[in-house]
C-alpha cells in the first residue's frame, strides 16, 4: 500500500483520540485513514490481521489467491468474432483503438480510471519529444546562411582562380538544456505520477541536456533515477529518492534553493525551465515572485504548467500564480496528454 505522510498523520491523530488499547477502534481508524483506494482494503485487512490477530482475517480477509498484476488492456475492444477472415475485424479493432486513444488524449488525468491510466502510461511511453535547439558559436558548412570566404576562395583556387560557386556557413545547432521542476505535494498528487513519467520520456530522449527536480518541502534531484531505461524501475527509484511526496509545498523557498545551488552554477543559464505546479503556496508569495524573477533572468524561457489552467472557469488567482505570473513566458495547462504534447511544441520554439 502506498501511504503518504498526510494519511499517516491522520491515522496517528485518530488513534490518539480513540486510544490504542481498543483493537476494534484501532482497526477502524486505520481502515478509514490509511486506505485511499478500494483495492487497498483487502491489503490493509491482511496487514492488520498478520500484525495483531489472525482471527480478524476470518471476518474481512479476501480469498487466499493473489490476484494477477494489473496489465494494460488493448485500447479497443471492437473486434467482431463473426467477421470474415479478410481483415474486416482487424480494421474495426484498429479504428476503435484509435478512437479510444484520441478521446483519452483530451481527458483530465485526475479523472481517469485505473485502466485508462494504464493506457495513458503506454501513450506517454510512445512519445518521441524532439529537444529544443540553440545556436552555438561554432560555424559549419550549410546551404543557407552567410558567405564562407575561406571555402569559397579555396574552391576558386582549385578551379584555376575561377569563382564558380559561393559557399555558405551557419551556426551549429545543439540541444538546449531543459529543466523540469515538478511539484509533488498533496494537491498535485493526482498528476504527479503522469508528470514523472512524462519527465522520464524527456530525460531518456535527451539524457545529457535534461535535468529533473521535484518540489515539495525540499528540492530533490531525480535526473539520474529517471535516466533508467525501464519506466517502472525509473519511477520506483525516483519514489525512493523523494522523501516529501504528498506533503506540503514551499515553492518560494525551494525555488530559492534551486537558483542558489543549481541555477546560478549553470543548470538554468540559457535553459528552457518548466515548473509543474498548481501554485498553492504555504510560504510567502512575495518570496515566490522574487525567485521566479531570478529564475526568469537566468533561463532562456520560463514556462509554468498548471493542471487547472485547462479547466473551464479557471482564473490565475492562487497566491503563487499571481506572484510568478509577471515573470513567465508561458502559462499552460498540463492536465491531459494533449496539453503535454502542446508543451513539447512550445519548448521547440526558438
Amino acid at each position: 500500500m502506498a501511504v503518504p505522510t498526510d494519511r499517516v498523520a491522520a491515522f496517528l491523530q485518530a488513534v490518539g483520540h480513540l486510544g490504542v488499547t481498543d483493537r476494534e477502534r484501532a482497526y477502524r481508524a486505520g481502515r478509514v485513514t490509511l486506505c485511499s483506494d478500494p483495492d487497498d482494503l483487502p491489503r490493509y485487512d491482511i496487514a492488520f490481521a498478520t500484525w495483531f490477530d489472525p482471527a480478524i482475517t476470518a471476518r474481512t480477509a479476501p480469498p487466499a489467491a493473489t490476484p494477477p498484476p494489473a496489465r494494460p488492456a488493448p485500447l479497443g475492444s471492437g473486434r467482431d468474432p463473426d467477421a470474415d477472415a479478410d481483415g474486416t475485424a482487424e480494421v474495426l479493432e484498429i479504428a476503435v483503438a484509435a478512437s479510444d486513444a484520441e478521446v483519452l488524449r483530451d481527458r483530465d488525468i485526475a479523472d481517469l480510471t485505473r485502466a485508462e491510466r494504464e493506457h495513458l502510461r503506454v501513450l506517454l511511453a510512445r512519445l518521441r519529444p524532439d529537444p529544443p535547439l540553440r545556436h552555438s558559436r561554432r560555424l559549419r558548412a550549410a546551404r543557407h546562411g552567410g558567405a564562407d570566404p575561406r571555402r569559397t576562395l579555396r574552391a576558386a583556387m582549385r578551379a584555376g582562380g575561377e569563382l564558380r560557386a559561393l559557399h555558405r556557413r551557419d551556426h551549429e545547432r545543439r540541444p538546449r538544456r531543459v529543466v523540469l521542476l515538478i511539484d509533488v505535494s498533496g494537491s498535485m498528487q493526482p498528476y504527479a505520477d503522469a508528470l514523472l513519467r512524462f519527465a522520464h520520456v524527456v530525460a531518456r530522449r535527451s539524457p545529457a541536456s535534461t535535468e529533473v527536480f521535484t518540489l515539495g518541502t525540499r528540492l530533490t534531484r531525480v535526473s539520474r533515477e529517471l535516466r533508467l531505461r525501464d519506466p517502472e524501475h525509473a519511477l520506483r527509484a525516483a519514489d525512493a529518492a523523494i522523501v516529501d511526496r504528498s506533503g506540503g509545498t514551499r515553492l518560494g523557498e525551494v525555488l530559492r534553493t534551486f537558483v542558489d545551488v543549481w541555477g546560478r552554477r549553470g543548470t538554468a543559464r540559457g535553459a528552457a525551465v518548466v515548473v509543474f505546479s498548481d501554485g498553492w503556496e504555504r510560504g510567502s508569495a512575495e518570496l515566490l515572485g522574487e525567485q521566479a524573477g531570478r529564475l526568469a533572468r537566468l533561463a532562456h524561457r520560463l514556462v509554468w504548467v498548471n493542471p487547472h489552467a485547462g479547466k473551464d472557469g479557471f482564473l490565475p488567482v492562487q497566491g503563487g500564480i499571481v506572484a510568478a505570473l509577471p515573470h513567465l513566458d508561458e502559462l499552460l495547462a498540463g492536465h491531459s496528454l494533449a496539453t503535454l504534447e502542446e508543451l513539447l511544441a512550445v519548448l521547440r520554439r526558438r
